[in-house]
């Protein structure tokens, strides 16, 4: 068994992580950009992936030291919570995507952020193109290697980066992993959660920078396990109550 493969892991990590900061820094503000205006306007951050993406729309929901108004979209039949392998199938069915964003019925100052690795399959690209019909600003967080490299799975030939207002390359490699060994055919060490997240809360944070210069207190968690941590967000809760439906 190879004592060092973990080493390997977390070099290739830092390299990605690296090229991230040297490459996405534009499109990191951009997107940073499309929050603020949302909060500023009084407007919710949708949240959406499938299958193990769906994990990064839970990265910023409901979570402490960042911006409060996150509505992560967790349907059950698409995330991978259970029954995991129908989520593999589902998340390529189009037509959900649409039944999804008129449920939520999100209004034109909402912005969606959506996280496909691949960028192919037929419902976070559907959802991306639901939504930016009714006005909204899209974020998409993928890896352009992988998409590049994949026919799309939705009847319009688009991928999620060709839908997206603004896309935060993860810098992923095809097949989203991070090293290869000798006796295995197959890579090793999944990155896309780690380097999205990575993504994910950059964003936040320079939102939440950006809003802190036109807000005398902008919508940011405590947490919940310092004293009074509760009793601080009582009042953001009280704000969002009715509107974030899955809190």
């Amino acid at each position: 068994m190879s004592k060092r493969a973990y080493e390997s892991f977390f070099s290739e990590i830092n390299k990605m992580l690296e090229k991230i900061k040297q490459t996405q820094k534009e499109n990191i503000l951009k997107a940073a950009e499309f929050v603020t205006e949302c909060v500023k306007s009084d407007g919710l951050i949708y949240t959406f992936g499938t299958g193990h993406s769906h994990t990064l729309t839970e990265e910023i929901f409901f979570r402490a030291a960042t911006l409060a108004p996150v509505c992560a979209i967790l349907e059950p039949s698409l995330t991978g919570n259970q029954e995991v392998v129908k989520s593999a199938y589902t998340e390529r069915l189009e037509g959900f995507g649409k039944i999804i964003v008129n449920h939520i019925n999100p209004a034109p100052k909402d912005v969606f952020i959506v996280i496909s690795n691949s960028g192919r399959n037929a419902v976070p690209i559907e959802v991306a193109l639901e939504s930016k019909k009714r006005g909204n600003k899209v974020i998409a967080i993928t890896s352009k290697t992988y998409s590049e490299k994949v026919p799309s799975r939705h009847s319009s030939g688009k991928k999620l980066m060709n839908v997206a207002d603004v896309v935060l390359d993860n810098c992923g490699k095809l097949g989203d992993f991070a090293i290869k060994i000798s006796k295995l055919e197959q890579g090793l060490g999944p990155t896309s959660t780690i380097t999205g997240a990575y993504l994910l809360n950059a964003v936040m944070v320079q939102a939440a920078s950006n809003l802190s210069e036109m807000m005398k207190e902008p919508p940011v968690f405590w947490s919940g396990n310092l004293p009074k941590g509760m009793e601080k967000n009582q009042k953001i809760l009280d704000k969002y109550w009715s509107r974030i439906r899955n809190w």
